[in-house]
């Protein structure tokens, strides 16, 4: 059974990150230890090899394409922009704690919002949606492997609402540079809209015969996972 694999990853580090700000919308670039982390993680690990590379447009993103795969032209998606934190954008939790809205807002549900910000809900309709036509167009196209390069509140989003293991969103925290390898199964995307986490990357070696287990192993999982349906 044909698979599709994409690699997940999430941008180098900016000043705001390492701050603990809400960095949302603003459009940082990397900072000098970003640079040198992603330089790092290029030279001792293994990033897999793409056909394409999507990302989401903030320069963040761009420069950590840039960086892993020099050789391609990245795709830009608005819908993998991160979420839009409206008046706590470039604040910290400790500047934010003593605010009602923000405590809101902490308190979650799809219609909780920064004041002139996006909704939770609105959050995830826009990325999920994205994401679809991503995964659509791989499916139509042929295309079997490809990179999106987002925005860590992104990722984990997107694995609570497609990924197997199911787990909650915390769960998928990752750190920047890094990533999640997914597999996509046809059949299964199909019927059920979920895929499989299948790995961490960068991977720390380069080993063409995990791959192949990979690939093969997931259709095992899936067969599981199908008859358990």
């Amino acid at each position: 059974m044909r698979n599709y694999k994409i690699y997940l990853i999430r941008n180098g580090l900016t000043d705001g990150a390492i701050e603990g700000r809400y960095i949302g919308h603003t459009d940082e670039e990397l900072n000098e230890e970003g640079r040198k982390q992603l330089t790092e993680l290029v030279t001792t690990g293994y990033y897999p090899e793409v056909e394409a590379v999507f990302s989401s447009p903030l320069k963040r993103c761009i420069q950590t394409a840039e960086m892993i795969y020099p050789d391609k032209n990245p795709i830009l998606i608005r819908e993998l922009i991160e979420c839009d934190f409206g008046d706590f954008e470039g604040m910290s939790a400790d500047e934010l704690v003593n605010e009602e809205s923000f405590k809101e807002w902490l308190r979650g549900g799809s219609d909780a919002r920064p004041p002139f910000g996006e909704s939770n809900g609105e959050f995830s309709t826009r990325i999920c949606n994205g994401f679809i036509k991503i995964v659509e167009g791989l499916l139509k196209s042929g295309t079997r492997e490809v990179a999106i390069i987002t925005h860590g509140g992104i990722i984990m989003s997107l694995l609570s609402a497609f990924g197997l293991p199911e787990a909650p969103l915390t769960d998928w925290r990752t750190p920047s540079g890094c990533g999640y390898t997914l597999s996509i199964n046809a059949s299964l995307w199909s019927r059920l809209r979920k895929l499989e986490v299948i790995d961490e990357i960068p991977y720390t070696i380069r080993d063409e015969a995990d791959d192949d287990w990979f690939a093969d192993g997931a259709d095992f999982i899936w067969q599981d996972y199908e008859a358990e349906e």
